[in-house]
């Protein structure tokens, strides 16, 4: 594809782009005097312009209802959480009582590990990946060292097998094999945060649970990202953020999915008084009666103004038409992306992501040829001049194309910016 082709396809596929309306949904910060080219919506998406008039709703019922504002109209506080059940169902693909947004995602990993991690002396391991985000690693750790056993022969982590750092099917079936009969949980994610690598999760909740293993899924990448289907997935659990491809602001309310075969048990877990029934919860009785599904496991009444935003958030992806239109145009962009960067920048920036469709999302990590000094030089140029991607150490460039509001005019951009720089 010549540079003039490229250009040509580029201003075609924009033109023709069914989703192209919803930019124009979006605040784009500026650089200078353009818009920014903004490829971060892994780490923080972009603002929706109709979040504004959510919040400000729930202030405005703050200061002319104040407590009343718990009772009063479609926006009641009281049931304020539930305004997003149903579009939220739909983005994760699961059944309604099975989800709830609340809290922050690590908050939510520990309140589904006090429930479903319940070790014994023989089985008392958790899988994870080599390399999980921090904070799940934390997380798992810490609670395994909570039930007086030791990390370092109790947490398992499944090593990268393939050459750019990624994980085969075959090395995470292998794990589980061998660790099988000790382990208590595999918990996954559904996109490794610095490979970008996707997983079949529905392939490891089967390998999980034939070791009698409890899974959960740690979704904050591939929410709003990749097609889900939670309800049909095997998964017990699985949590998410809501301030990446969720656009919902940042560090908004998190989402969390229990499976409905676990929605109405009284196992065990970390009780709140906004976990209670519903029905009996202002009875004030010292007994905890949880309500069914998954609003069992909250813990404190929702922060309506920090869930306003995600109202407007999950009204763009159900007007765009869910998950499947938003995955075809990723798929297409994504696709350019790699195209691009295969034929001209060979010997530049090496893609570390898989390359099957299959096997990522939006986002590619880079390397940048000549190490990790090089490569920030090349992450701070691209900054200098108006193009955002996000770095990861020690040396990977994340660049991820957001569907809703990224066009293939932007691809192109960064691909020509990248060779200016390699020419300098």
């Amino acid at each position: 594809m010549s540079h003039a082709d490229a250009r040509t396809h580029a201003l075609a596929m924009d033109a023709a782009d069914p989703l192209r309306p919803f930019r124009g949904e979006f605040l784009i910060p500026r650089h200078g005097d353009r818009e920014q080219t903004y490829f971060v919506g892994n780490s923080l998406g972009l603002q929706p312009r109709a979040a504004r008039a959510h919040v400000l709703e729930v202030l405005d019922k703050w200061a002319s209802e104040a407590v009343e504002g718990h009772f009063s109209g479609d926006t009641a506080w009281m049931t304020y959480h539930g305004l997003v059940r149903e579009s939220l169902a739909r983005l994760v693909g699961a059944q309604p009582q099975e989800v709830v947004a609340m809290n922050t995602l690590t908050v939510n990993l520990h309140l589904m590990m006090a429930s479903f991690y319940r070790p014994t002396a023989a089985r008392r391991a958790i899988l994870i990946e080599a390399g999980a985000f921090p904070s799940d690693r934390h997380a798992v750790e810490s609670q395994i060292r909570l039930h007086g056993f030791d990390p370092a022969t109790d947490l398992v982590e499944v090593e990268a097998d393939e050459p750019n750092g990624t994980i085969s099917m075959a090395a995470i079936e292998r794990a589980i094999a061998v660790h099988g009969p000790r382990l208590a949980l595999v918990l996954w994610p559904g996109i490794q945060y610095r490979t970008g690598q996707a997983f079949d999760l529905p392939a490891i909740a089967r390998l999980a649970s034939a070791q009698g293993a409890a899974i959960g899924f740690d979704l904050a990448h591939a929410v709003g990202n990749l097609p889900l289907a939670l309800h049909d997935s095997g998964a017990d659990f699985a949590v998410w953020c809501h301030y990446k491809y969720v656009n919902a602001g940042p560090g908004a309310v998190a989402g969390c999915f229990v499976h409905e075969r676990h929605g109405r048990s009284a196992m065990p877990r970390l009780a709140g008084w906004w976990g209670h029934d519903p029905a009996t919860r202002f009875r004030m009785a010292p007994e905890f009666v949880p309500a069914p599904g998954a609003d069992g496991w909250q813990l404190s009444n929702p922060p309506v103004l920090a869930l306003a935003p995600l109202r407007a958030s999950l009204d763009q992806f159900d007007r765009a038409g869910g998950m499947a239109a938003l995955r075809a145009k990723s798929e297409k962009l994504t696709g350019f992306l790699e195209t691009l960067i295969r034929q001209r920048l060979v010997g530049t920036l090496d893609i570390v992501t898989p390359a099957e469709t299959q096997r990522r999302g939006s986002q590619l990590s880079l390397r940048v040829a000549g190490g990790r000094e090089r490569g920030r030089e090349l992450f701070d140029y691209l900054r200098d001049t108006g193009i955002l991607g996000d770095w990861r150490e020690p040396d990977i460039i994340r660049i991820s194309p957001a569907p809703l509001y990224n066009r293939f005019a932007d691809v192109l951009r960064f691909v020509e910016e990248v060779e200016h720089w390699r020419g300098v």
